[in-house]
């Protein structure tokens, strides 16, 4: 039972015998799974560190604590979201109870990333058994140190028959992909994204595609830039500048351009030092292959500060690009790394025109103190997510859906919705047998102004 048709013809003749429809059997898995994941909390942060150095403080904020939260959302609400939901019933079908139920889809698998390893692998797992689903999980191989770790936690909490995780590179992504699956969760790149929906789409498979996209961060001459500055210097250097939230550039008033730059300059001195490459604080570049792209978008780039690069250490300092190209590899392709290219506008027709010459973001941020800006902002442009006045922060609300649209993604996750995701809703509807009125059957001659009439008040 070790080839990967195996293990899931094993899963589905499992998921068969109904035993994960069971609560009280989720509900105990669930709770495996933290006390496995709690015992192993050194062991998570020191992974994250090998792979990135990614700092302890860093490694719980971004990834152990909100898996942790996740779980312990999931244990609390689990049976109440699982229970059916009466629904208001039409008079249509008087007499009747009607209901929806959540039923999960089957034998699930999720394709995680490499950029934050351990969440974006853990959450949907933990969605997808909360749903009551089997699962195969394939974890990055360019994070060795968290996937091998991954694959134990797994392994000591679940029967394979439940979940289990496949290591491997590419050629393990493409015969996980050759299979029938129920259901897919993919995070990563647009790119790969494609090839995903195109194997789903052979076996009509239901997927989610959490991707990325160039994520603008719109700043206006309202607003306190110190204050701005603090905060997008954390948002677009946590882990590097490798989240797919992160701004990916700045558009920002012209008249507050040079002070901008200026204050950011100083923010990041005092939050990683002047020489970054000495802070704990501050991750590497997953790989020198990365590192070597983010060199390459940084050729003919007016740097004004930062740029340096050491790409067998996987390190490129925090970098400030002035009035790139919109036509420039910089702008054209998702940055995932610590640079910050620094656009202007005048007029909100300057702002249109970078956006929507774009692909619609997965994130958008905007800080104004102007209402009518900030309103107009928001329900102007199409993305998944965003915030205003900060970054980042909508991810960690367990309460609010999580996903993209268009080329940033398809799909929705995080607490409910996550469980929602991994869920075949099926409307039910219980019809009395005390009423039988002969209107709906033939012969219908005499009937259709009665039909019209019925449409009209009560449909």
């Amino acid at each position: 039972m070790n080839t990967i048709p195996d293990i899931i013809s094993s899963q589905r003749e499992f998921f068969k015998s109904q035993k994960t429809k069971d609560l009280d059997y989720r509900l105990s898995l669930l709770r495996a799974l933290k006390v496995e994941i709690l015992a192993n909390e050194q062991a998570v942060i020191g992974a994250l560190n090998k792979d990135f150095k990614k700092s302890e403080f860093e490694g719980y904020l971004s990834e152990f604590g909100i898996v942790i939260s996740e779980l312990n959302f999931a244990i609390k609400n689990l049976k109440r979201w699982a229970k059916p939901k009466r629904i208001k019933s039409s008079l249509l079908t008087f007499p009747s109870k009607d209901y929806l139920y959540p039923e999960p889809f089957g034998t699930a698998l999720i394709i995680a990333p490499w950029n934050y390893p351990f969440l974006l692998a853990m959450e949907p797992l933990i969605m997808a058994i909360a749903a009551g689903n089997t699962v195969v999980i394939k974890p990055s191989e360019l994070t060795e140190n968290t996937s091998k770790l991954i694959t134990r936690i797994i392994k000591n909490v679940f029967p394979k028959t439940i979940a289990t995780s496949i290591q491997g590179g590419v050629e393990i992504s493409t015969e996980l992909l050759a299979q029938k699956w129920d259901y897919i969760f993919f995070t990563g790149s647009t790119h790969v994204g494609k090839i995903v929906a195109q194997a789903a789409a052979k076996h009509l498979t239901p997927v989610v595609l959490e991707l990325g996209g160039k994520s603008p961060c719109i700043i206006d001459d309202s607003v306190n830039l110190k204050l701005v500055a603090r905060r997008l210097v954390w948002g677009k250097l946590l882990n590097g500048g490798q989240t797919c939230i992160a701004p990916d550039y700045v558009i920002a008033k012209s008249n507050i351009k040079e002070d901008l730059i200026a204050v950011l300059k100083t923010e990041i001195n005092k939050q990683y030092g002047e020489n970054p490459e000495n802070s704990l604080d501050f991750p590497r570049i997953v790989n020198k292959n990365n590192t070597k792209r983010l060199e390459t978008l940084l050729q003919d780039s007016n740097i004004v500060f930062g740029g340096k690069i050491n790409v067998n250490e996987c390190y490129i300092s925090p970098t400030l690009v002035d009035q790139p190209s919109l036509n420039s590899q910089l702008m054209q392709e998702e940055i995932f790394g610590p640079i910050l290219p620094i656009l202007t506008y005048n007029t909100e027709e300057d702002i249109e025109h970078i956006i929507w010459n774009l692909e619609k973001p997965l994130s958008l941020y905007v800080f104004s103190n102007k209402t009518s800006f900030i309103k107009s902002t928001i329900e102007k442009y199409s993305f998944g997510g965003g915030v205003i006045n900060d970054l980042l922060i909508h991810f960690g609300n367990h309460r609010l859906p999580f996903g993209g649209v268009g080329a940033s993604g398809m799909g929705k996750y995080h607490g409910k919705h996550g469980f929602n995701t991994f869920s075949n809703t099926k409307p039910i509807v219980k019809r009395g047998n005390w009423f039988d009125p002969s209107f709906r059957y033939a012969p219908y001659k005499g009937k259709m102004s009665l039909l019209k009439l019925v449409f009209k008040y009560f449909g």
